[in-house]
């Protein structure tokens, strides 16, 4: 659960003692889900659809100005260069 939260120190600390108590713990690389707020990932979701920004940002209550800004900070988080490549994270999402 800390890895998720990208609490790092603490998720070290507690596998430390999970450790110590005998048991063991994964380490959770996070996914591309983990690093998008609930908001940005609606957004991929529709951009992934093939809606436009304008239409996404009716859906949203947002200014089309707002969602491109979104999809600005989105791309690099997911490593993708362009709405095309979007869908195929979306379905790796799911």
């Amino acid at each position: 659960m800390f890895d998720a939260l990208g609490c790092i120190p603490w998720s070290e600390r507690a596998r430390r003692e999970l450790r110590a108590a005998g048991e063991t713990s994964r380490r959770r690389n996070p996914d591309a889900r983990d690093q998008l707020t609930p908001q940005e990932l609606q957004i991929v979701q529709l951009a992934a659809e093939g809606l436009t920004n304008r239409e996404i940002g009716q859906r949203l209550y947002l200014s089309h100005r707002t969602v491109s800004s979104h999809l600005y900070r989105i791309f690099p988080k997911l490593g993708v260069v362009s709405r095309a490549e979007l869908h195929a994270v979306v379905s790796a999402l799911r």
